[in-house]
């Protein structure tokens, strides 16, 4: 449940609601991170539950020395009524047999705060591919009918490729397909759930791989831009003008928070040597 910081109740009707997905490479988490970070969104809340594993840290989006000794929690609301923007950062993984729990919490809060639609940033593991997933962009969408009804045909005119269900039982029978999102975590029973329920729900994903998934973070965020048009992104005279490209435009306004600095940990003590 949401857990205002001033005890007030923030107005959420109309606004979107962006999160991550705790998946493959934690590239959803990284690109709400660009996202907090660069509009300078203010904290109003948390969501208060019990499905994830706990934990508690220095702010990380700390600008000043005095601002970087507030704490930050496993999920945390931040919102921007200028843009009708709230969004749900999640920084720890969840617990066994908790997803379905946290799914219908979630969704609860979302009907409840009368959001106009939730956009789920997420990945899939790259080397699960199968053949037509392995042409063109590792970009993908997915639109619940309530959303695709909304929207009428949005996502072609941006000439994006909605994610392919694949064999359900390949190598027997190619007749039957299925959303299959490996890596994904929450992602396709949220997606699911929100179509059973008629929630205005997108899912935008990369395939990716474990490892540096800062370069796919910037892919994913510039992917969500295109649609949105949060900032204004200058991108390199190139041939090739595709929201897929894997390193960061230099030029773009994206501002990294300063707790990527320890994304790889704080390096070897200099005592040792």
């Amino acid at each position: 449940m949401f857990v205002p910081c001033d005890g007030g109740g923030p107005d959420f009707e109309g606004f979107t609601l962006l999160m991550p997905a705790v998946s493959v490479g934690n590239v959803g988490q990284l690109a709400v991170d660009l996202v907090i970070s660069t509009l300078c969104m203010p904290k109003v809340g948390y969501f208060y539950t019990d499905c994830l594993v706990p934990m508690v840290g220095n702010n990380p989006y700390a600008t000043t020395k005095e601002n970087s000794v507030e704490l930050s929690i496993n999920a945390e609301v931040y919102s921007l009524p200028s843009k009708k923007l709230v969004v749900l950062q999640i920084r720890s993984p969840f617990i066994k047999n908790k997803y379905r729990p946290f799914c219908q919490t979630l969704l609860s809060w979302v009907e409840s705060s009368k959001c106009a639609r939730v956009i789920l940033l997420s990945s899939s593991h790259a080397y699960q591919r199968d053949d037509e997933q392995l042409l063109g962009t590792p970009l993908r969408y997915l639109l619940t009918p309530a959303l695709e009804k909304a929207i009428e045909g949005h996502m072609q005119e941006l000439k994006w490729k909605e994610m392919e269900k694949v064999a359900a039982y390949p190598g027997i029978s190619d007749t039957e397909k299925v959303l299959h999102i490996p890596g994904g975590g929450i992602t396709k029973l949220l997606f699911t759930e929100s179509c059973s329920k008629g929630i205005h729900m997108a899912v935008l994903l990369k395939f990716c791989s474990e490892g540096d998934n800062i370069p796919d973070a910037f892919g994913l965020v510039n992917y969500l831009n295109e649609w949105l048009q949060l900032i204004e992104i200058t991108r390199n005279s190139s041939t090739d003008a595709s929201p897929e490209r894997e390193i960061p435009d230099p030029s773009s306004q994206w501002k990294i928070p300063s707790s990527w600095r320890l994304l790889f940990g704080s390096g070897l003590p200099p005592a040792l040597f």
